[in-house]
């Protein structure tokens, strides 16, 4: 089987298409540093595509997944330097333990332990874990944040186990400014989007809400559209996390938004942009030649820098087809999917509420960009795991561990302030809920047990759902009305 983000895929060179590089473009590219030189005609290619297949099951199920060429050179910078590691750790100690005085502080050394067992931790795991389907820019960066998401967990853990008291207040340790009760920002108020009363500047409302996470609601649903590599799926996740706000402004007023800012800032604008810029990207993943050789094999410095700029780009590429209308299985793994994406949105803003942190605060940007390089990898492993369960016979370790970090952080917010979870939510918005869940609950009766399922037909993303979110968007112009 063609195992993909792997330094074993050695195959002849081919385009997006699946087809041979031609011989008329293969100069071009030894100079580009993207083909070796004296690439092979198409009969050594075919032997080698044959050669490398291991079952025709597997070809059948890596249908869209693009091939690899690799001319298999290993340089110092992909060897694992297991040994290198250990003894530069093990001076460190020595040092530490002979040459350095240990100070008579008891809170700075319990830190500085703390610190020093995490980094020993992540020295090991670095040289020693076990590899996840990414490769690029290298193994050891993708091992590293597994051993983060360890760390993460622990850590979280943790903080699960202690009073409400104790574990605000341990906060401080990570910094002295935490741990005091911090206002929630109100996002509503005048919606106006011009404002006739404010000579000055009528559009004061629409300033006021472009604070720094316009761009980073952009940028992480053009992160979030990599990972997922769907777009129906995107763009339900987006929708159903505005009528989520909706439905739990009551208990954080940070949800409460003016209906501009929900449609058109935040689903048109920053996700939509972000959902499209990222398809594109995918797009262009999906048609580039995925053709790899060692930097000091190509003769051009143009060559070379373009080597090491495709250093950080996908080794292979896999399009992801969900099939979510295939079997009742993957249907339900997709909606549970969907579930996870967001419950971890909504932690974001219930962490900082439950542990007073602010908006603004470096741990809250620490945890999305932990999610940013842990994300991807859990979702190729959670496809592989639905696509091939077969050759994938366990739930990848980044999946497992996104999966229990995602539950244990609801479970911290549970904990430490029930009261606000447990407000009732109103009974308008309980009924919309229940008839939508009623919908999808007959839709998936309907099409698994009285219908015949085919593979190739449409996703369901175009019918059921988009009645639910019709039904939605009535909620919420009922919901506004309401608020008139």
């Amino acid at each position: 089987m063609t195992k993909p983000e792997s330094k074993k895929s050695s195959v002849a060179a081919i385009n997006a298409t699946g087809k041979c590089a031609t011989a008329a473009s293969a100069a071009e590219q030894v100079n580009n540093g993207s083909l070796e030189p004296g690439c092979p005609d198409k009969s050594t290619d075919i032997k080698a595509g044959v050669m490398k297949q291991t079952s025709r099951e597997s070809l059948q199920r890596r249908n869209t997944e693009c091939e690899v060429y690799d001319d298999g050179t290993n340089t110092f910078f992909w060897r694992a330097h297991t040994v290198t590691v250990l003894f530069i750790l093990t001076c460190a100690l020595v040092y530490v333990t002979l040459l350095e005085e240990t100070p008579q502080d008891t809170a700075y050394n319990t830190k500085r332990g703390i610190v020093a067992s995490i980094l020993v931790f992540l020295c090991f795991g670095v040289t020693q874990a076990k590899d996840g389907p990414f490769t690029r820019p290298h193994p050891a960066y993708w091992r590293f944040w597994l051993c983060v998401t360890v760390v993460y967990e622990l850590f979280l853990i943790f903080i699960l186990f202690q009073t409400v008291h104790d574990g605000r207040q341990f906060m401080k340790y990570i910094d002295p400014k935490l741990g005091v009760a911090l206002p929630e920002r109100d996002y509503g108020g005048n919606c106006l989007m011009y404002d006739p009363g404010n000579t000055t500047d009528p559009f004061h409302n629409i300033w006021d809400k472009m604070d720094g996470f316009v761009p980073a609601h952009f940028l992480g649903w053009y992160i979030k559209t990599l990972m997922i590599r769907d777009w129906w799926m995107c763009m339900i996740i987006s929708v159903m996390f505005e009528f989520l706000e909706y439905s739990l402004e009551h208990q954080l007023p940070n949800f409460s938004e003016c209906w501009w800012d929900h449609w058109i800032m935040d689903v048109l604008l920053c996700n939509g942009l972000g959902i499209y810029c990222g398809m594109k990207t995918l797009a262009w993943l999906s048609m580039k030649p995925y053709q790899w050789q060692g930097l000091w094999n190509i003769p051009t410095y143009k060559g070379k820098i373009k080597r090491i700029a495709f250093q950080f780009t996908p080794y292979s590429w896999v399009k992801f087809e969900w099939k979510p209308a295939s079997t009742v299985q993957r249907w339900l793994a997709v909606l549970g999917i969907i579930f996870m994406f967001l419950l971890a949105e909504l932690n974001t803003f219930y962490l900082k509420f439950v542990l007073w942190m602010p908006p603004e605060h470096y741990l809250v940007l620490l945890r999305l960009v932990f999610f940013v390089n842990v994300g991807g990898v859990a979702m190729r492993e959670i496809y592989d795991f639905m696509d091939d369960p077969k050759f994938h016979k366990k739930l990848g370790q980044q999946a497992w561990l996104v999966a229990a970090i995602t539950v244990t952080e609801f479970l911290i917010v549970v904990k430490y302030d029930p009261n606000t979870i447990m407000l009732p939510i109103p009974f308008f918005i309980m009924q919309c809920w229940f008839l939508g869940i009623v919908l999808i609950f007959t839709w998936t009766v309907w099409r698994f047990f009285f219908r015949e399922v085919g593979i190739g037909e449409r996703s369901p993303f175009q019918s059921l759902p988009s009645s639910v979110l019709c039904l939605f968007f009535i909620f919420s112009l009922i919901h506004h009305c309401l608020d008139l």
